[in-house]
This record gives structure tokens, C-alpha cells and sequence, in this order.
């Protein structure tokens, strides 16, 4: 009885313990633009890019608020301990008292305003900046995701070759029983079965590799399960792949050149904001005072309740400094002008080598997909020739060799496709 209860009792751990693990890994099923959407949600780089945009704008608002007035308050005590001032036979008491004063003041340059138009620029970069890195994150997402598709492929492939071996294997061991083979043959192709599942077992390792990496990208968490619905087929447009060649390219779209556009009007007003340096500052104030004493007699007040006041500082010399900066402030402006012409030119060539590699890739991905259809077929067909005694067993050997060089230039052709298409889809600036 006492067994029965014991055995009852690890079952019930037991199946706590899997109804545990089952409640720690969530599975997420998703589709390419899902994912794509997840890691724009949930990607660490994508958020601290996010939050750049937003110091940007904090950054703004504060040169901003600092032409606006400012306003602060004060108070103070002080007590001479009981002492009199004596003047010509009279005392003057030094009562305690306090002051209570607020003063609002405000400062303004022609500076601070270009300042204000200078930062407005600085959040426009950041904010092409967090595109910049949308973009990558979704193309990242893509390579990773087709990677996966590609590899669960060939791993089904190889699966279905080995089991294809292991009954021709079979078959030779019972042949080489019957002494109708020799046994030099059953070893030569337990090393093919052997080699294909070498290929499978790394394929596999390198698989569990892609979903972890998928995952990290995501931001999802550590144990989550993935389950990708896009077929290969759909990921693998060729068509829309093409497409990309044939739209043309608009440089307004880069967002490299859309940084180097923004970085030219930063160097311009950087030249204005060196020759406004020559203007004035103007500042204007005003102050409330109440003073007020704490002895029996009131003490001598000299202290003016309000108060107004205002100046303009004007520069006059500054042993030639300022035009050092405004020649400055040119050559910088200059650099970024021909840093801006070499880019477009620059960018004209990258386009065309980028469509010219995607052309290139698609048409070996054709070749090399059509490669290992033929090659699949020739292993079984020469695997069944080899039942029959039609084939040698050098044949097999070469046919699975074959199948594996095979499997490995397609899975090369088809990232070859995917870079080659992100790389033109992240010059073109394209979202998909």
C-alpha cells in the first residue's frame, strides 16, 4: 500500500513539474511581418533609439525654456545680536529682520534662437536615426527568419535521404547474409549513412543557433518557443525580389543621405550662429522686495520694495576670435557640402552593384534550387538501381555526396538572395 502511495505521489510531481515547465515557456506563433512588428515592439536597440528621439526633444525645450523668464525666489534672515549704530549723540537700533524678495528675469540672444533652430534639427537626425534602425531591425528579423525556413528545409531533405540509406542499407547487410554482396560494400555505405547523419546533426546545431538568435532579436524572453507560419515560399519571392532592380533609386529615400541633408543645414547655421555672435545680448529684470523687522522699534529700511531693470550687452572686440570662428564655421560647411556631393555619387554606384548582385543571386538561387531537385532524384534513383544490382555502390557513394554539396550551395544561394535584397531594400530606404 505504502508503494502504491509513493508511486502515486511521484506521478504527481512529476506532472506538476511539466505543467510547470509548460507554463514557463511560452510559444509565440508567428508570421514574418509579425515578427517584424514584435522586434520593432520589443527590440532593446529600436527602444534606446526610440528614447534618443525623446533626449533630443528634452534637449530642444531646454535651450528653448532658457529665452523664456526666469523667475526665483529668496529669503533671508539676520540678527546683530542687540547691537545700536551710534551717529552724533542718537542710536539706530539693528533690529532683526527678514527679506523676502522674487526676482523674474529675461536673457535674449540672437544666438539662443538659432540655438532653438539648431537643436530642432538635432531631433530630426534622431529621429531618421530610429528609422534607420526600424528598418535594420526588420531586415535583420527577415535574414534570420528565412535562414531558419531554409534550414528546417534541408533538414526534412536530408531526413529523407537517410531513411532512403538506412533501407538500402539494410537491404546490403541481408544481401552481404545471403552472400551476395560483399561485405566491403555494406562498410562503404554505413560511412555514407553516417556522413548524412553528421550533416543532419550539424544542420540541427546550427538551427537551434537561429531560433536563439530570432529570439535575442525579438527581445522576446529567453524561454520563449517559436513557431514560424511564413512557408519558405512566400518569404523566397523571387518576383518581388526582381522588382527592386526596376523602381529606380531616389536618393531622398537613404537615410544616410537624409542624415548628410540635415548635417549640411546644421553647417549652414553653424556659419550664421558664428557671425551672430556679433549682436547684442538684451536682458531685462524686475524685483519685488518686502523687508520686514522683528524688534519693538523699526529699524532704517533702504530697501527698495520694487525694482526694474534692464541692459544690452554689445561686443566690440575680442582680438579677432569671433571672424576665426566664422572661418571656421565655413570650412566646416564646405567639408560637409563635398562629404554630401561624394555620397549622392557614391550611393549611385551602390545602387547599381546592389541590383546588379541581387540579379546575380537570384539567378544562382534558380540554378542551385533546380540543382537540388535533380540531385534528390539521382539518389533515388540510383538507390533503387542499386537493388536491382544496376548500380555500384560507388555510385550511391557519389550520388550522396553529391546531395550534400548540394544542399549546402542552395541553402549559400539563398542567403546570397536575402543579403543581396536587404541590402538594396536598406539603400532604397523600404520598410517591404
Amino acid at each position: 500500500m505504502k508503494v502504491k502511495q509513493l508511486v502515486l505521489a511521484l506521478l504527481f510531481v512529476g506532472l506538476g513539474y511539466t505543467v510547470l515547465q509548460a507554463q514557463e515557456k511560452e510559444t509565440l506563433r508567428l508570421s514574418l511581418p509579425e515578427a517584424q512588428q514584435y522586434a520593432v515592439e520589443h527590440n532593446y536597440t529600436l527602444q534606446n533609439a526610440s528614447l534618443d528621439v525623446q533626449k533630443a526633444e528634452a534637449a530642444k525645450w531646454q535651450t528653448l525654456s532658457s529665452m523664456l523668464p526666469q523667475v526665483t525666489s529668496s529669503f533671508d534672515y539676520s540678527n546683530m545680536l542687540g547691537y545700536k549704530m551710534s551717529m552724533g549723540g542718537f542710536t539706530i537700533p539693528l533690529n532683526p529682520y527678514g527679506t523676502f524678495a522674487v526676482t523674474a528675469s529675461m536673457a535674449l540672444s540672437a544666438s539662443q534662437i538659432m540655438g532653438t533652430l539648431m537643436n530642432d534639427i538635432s531631433v530630426k537626425m534622431s529621429d531618421i536615426n530610429h528609422q534607420q534602425s526600424e528598418l535594420s531591425t526588420r531586415t535583420g528579423v527577415k535574414s534570420v527568419y528565412t535562414s531558419i525556413l531554409v534550414m528546417e528545409d534541408v533538414v526534412k531533405l536530408l531526413d529523407s535521404s537517410l531513411n532512403n540509406m538506412l533501407t538500402l542499407q539494410e537491404s546490403t547487410r541481408k544481401s552481404v547474409q545471403a552472400g551476395a554482396v560483399e561485405p566491403i560494400e555494406l562498410d562503404k555505405l554505413s560511412v555514407q549513412v553516417a556522413t548524412l547523419r553528421n550533416s543532419i546533426t550539424s544542420n540541427r546545431r546550427t538551427l537551434k543557433m537561429l531560433y536563439s538568435s530570432l529570439i535575442l532579436q525579438l527581445g522576446a524572453d529567453g524561454n520563449t518557443q517559436l513557431e514560424l507560419t511564413t512557408p519558405l515560399e512566400q518569404v523566397m519571392d523571387i518576383n518581388e525580389a526582381a522588382k527592386l532592380t526596376m523602381g529606380g533609386f531616389d536618393l531622398e529615400d537613404n537615410h544616410n543621405y537624409q542624415l548628410l541633408q540635415q548635417n549640411e543645414r546644421l553647417s549652414q547655421m553653424q556659419v550664421t550662429n558664428a557671425w551672430l555672435q556679433f549682436t547684442p545680448t538684451i536682458t531685462a529684470m524686475y524685483q519685488y522686495n518686502a523687508k520686514t523687522y522683528f524688534g519693538r522699534e523699526e529699524g532704517m529700511n533702504m530697501t527698495p520694495p520694487q525694482m526694474i531693470g534692464a541692459s544690452i550687452n554689445l561686443p566690440l572686440f575680442q582680438s579677432g576670435s569671433r571672424l576665426a570662428a566664422v572661418r571656421q564655421a565655413k570650412i566646416a560647411q564646405q567639408e560637409s557640402a563635398n562629404t554630401k556631393k561624394q555620397t549622392e555619387e557614391a550611393l549611385q554606384v551602390e545602387y547599381n552593384q546592389d541590383c546588379y548582385n541581387l540579379i546575380s543571386a537570384i539567378e544562382s538561387y534558380q540554378i542551385q534550387k533546380e540543382n537540388l531537385a535533380v540531385t534528390k532524384r539521382v539518389l533515388d534513383n540510383t538507390s533503387n538501381k542499386y537493388r536491382t544490382g544496376y548500380a555500384s555502390n560507388l555510385e550511391v557513394t557519389n550520388a550522396s555526396t553529391d546531395l550534400i554539396t548540394a544542399q549546402s550551395n542552395y541553402v549559400q544561394a539563398v542567403m546570397e538572395v536575402v543579403t543581396a535584397q536587404i541590402a538594396l531594400e536598406n539603400l532604397l530606404g523600404k520598410k517591404e
